[in-house]
């Protein structure tokens, strides 16, 4: 096939009109074209003027190599084989099933790739199926009410589930491709395919999940709920022997010698027992700040101008990001085109906010995470799970600023600002559920997140008209972006000092989002197939 890149086309663009720029690009008949499968499409809003579609394509003609031999010098066109990703089968059946902790997409992928080589793994997961998790999840926004092991974090399809279902990364890998169609024969949009910025929306994922679920089963996995992960046992030669996890108040003990700890960035408890349990652990810098709230109209006018509600471009998103004079930055971070600010607490005493979107992304607000990033130095002390600790006592500040039932804490943008609270809100109504509470980031966030904040909002009104509006939201805490550990592993993805023990994904500090994740997963269980035929 023959890949073309930088095709511009206006956004009420035809089939035809797709066929006739091939055609010109390629200086052929457009008849001559047998096939055309968009690889990539983007929004090319740099000119509010004119607003155009982007794209990449994969073109079928006639003559191919006579085209490619005429187009030699046109660095937009090139030769492209189509390359599957290959799952490899393990011949070495082991007595012994690996297990697999976690059921995001780390551990879903990974117990995908394990099933389709033959190895049948069993996967631990402390949450509930997807359907009762829905259902905490509501029951949590309109009662607030926590359910800690059944929660936005917590659950079949981990933390991801219950976002905007974000799938564009900052990593190459040859397995993306095979994790967006893997989603999409699961149920998801088959756009995904294309989109530069693909997403699903929580209304899709909790679907997908339960696809993947049942996936997994007829390829012979078996899931065990409610299985909470709580201990693990070696030989004198720290070969891993046995896995010990909780379920309905009984200890239950799981003999293999093949674990991917696929835990999620939120499995505090887990963690102290690695630590207890001499899992080399290292802190890891992160992030946290606020949620920042405006119309999504207003965020369409400023990024679209005279096209802001265009039905070809759907709701605008944004990614800023700037360095300031106190020497910190300021980032937004899974910005939620039409979507709401969610609890996303997993401890009694805690909260934590994140958001979330449907796939139409037609909610009246945009949500973004508003983040300072913390280094280690930041921590206050040298203890591996230093920064586990910070996050937990800024949720705790949190909680108990809002009134210790996990309303949460909100200010406008103008008030904050001035160093003063709010008293009212203005035309943007926060979204967050299950209350809020007139309170600002200086009561729960250190001296200088607030600083960083006061300095940065300003600078990013540089870049998008309205971004700093004096009645736009900011909801506490957003402290759950990315783990503040990493699980120390060897070039073999076996932790350091231990045999058969796998981290994986975000909790372990691998990975950064759902499809890094589930990358991640993949390369876990590729080499526990390569460990197994040794």
């Amino acid at each position: 096939m023959i890949r073309i890149q930088n095709i511009k086309l206006d956004l009420d663009y035809t089939d035809l009109d797709l066929k006739k720029a091939v055609g010109m690009k390629l200086h052929i008949p457009f008849e001559k074209i047998q096939e055309i499968r968009i690889r990539k499409r983007s929004v090319d809003a740099r000119k509010k003027e004119r607003i155009l579609f982007l794209l990449t394509l994969d073109v079928k003609a006639e003559g191919e190599k006579k085209i490619l031999q005429k187009c030699r010098n046109d660095k937009d066109i090139s030769l492209v084989q189509d390359q599957k990703y290959k799952i490899r089968i393990c011949h070495q059946q082991n007595k012994k099933r690996p297990v697999v902790i976690g059921f995001g997409p780390a551990g879903m992928f990974c117990a995908y790739v394990l099933a389709k080589a033959g190895l049948r793994p069993i996967i631990l997961e402390r949450g509930c199926p997807v359907e009762e998790r829905t259902e905490h999840v509501q029951n949590f926004k309109s009662s607030g009410i926590l359910n800690p092991e059944s929660n936005i974090q917590f659950g079949e399809g981990g933390a991801g589930t219950f976002s905007d279902g974000k799938l564009n990364t900052g990593i190459k890998d040859e397995r993306i491709q095979f994790v967006l169609e893997t989603f999409v024969q699961c149920g998801a949009p088959e756009e995904i395919l294309w989109q530069a910025k693909p997403h699903i929306g929580t209304d899709y994922l909790i679907q997908v999940v339960k696809n993947f679920r049942r996936l997994l089963l007829t390829l012979g996995c078996e899931i065990v709920y409610h299985a909470k992960f709580v201990d693990f046992q070696t030989d004198s030669d720290q070969n891993l022997k046995s896995l010990v996890y909780m379920q309905d108040g009984q200890a239950h003990e799981i003999f293999t010698d093949h674990a991917v700890f696929a835990l999620g960035h939120s499995a505090r408890d887990t963690m102290e027992m690695l630590h207890e349990k001499k899992i080399m652990l290292t802190q890891k810098a992160f992030a946290m700040g606020v949620r920042i709230e405006h119309l999504q109209k207003d965020i369409n006018k400023a990024l679209y101008g005279k096209f802001w509600n265009h039905p070809a471009l759907g709701a605008a998103d944004y990614k800023l990001a700037v360095h300031l004079r106190n020497g910190r930055s300021l980032y937004t971070f899974c910005m939620c085109p039409g979507g709401e600010v969610v609890p996303a607490s997993s401890e009694s005493g805690h909260l934590a906010i994140n958001g979330m979107s449907n796939f139409a992304r037609n909610g009246k607000n945009a949500n973004s995470a508003l983040l300072v990033g913390i280094q280690p130095g930041d921590f206050g002390s040298e203890h591996p799970l230093a920064g586990m600790y910070l996050q937990r006592e800024i949720e705790k500040k949190a909680f108990l600023a809002a009134g210790g039932n996990y309303a949460a804490p909100v200010i406008c943008v103008g008030d904050f600002l001035k160093h003063r609270n709010s008293q009212k809100f203005g035309t943007v109504q926060p979204s967050y559920r299950p209350g809020t509470t007139f309170v600002s980031p200086d009561a729960y966030l250190p001296d200088f997140f607030c600083e960083t904040l006061r300095q940065g909002i300003p600078e990013l009104e540089k870049r998008i008209k309205g971004f700093a509006a004096p009645d736009a939201v900011l909801t506490g805490v957003e402290s759950r972006s990315s783990s503040p550990v990493r699980m120390c592993r060897d070039e073999n993805f076996q932790s350091m000092g231990f045999s058969g023990i796998y981290p994986c994904g975000e909790g372990a500090g691998y990975a950064g989002g759902i499809t890094s994740a589930a990358v991640d997963g993949i390369k876990c269980a590729e080499a526990v197939i390569r460990d197994l035929e040794k």
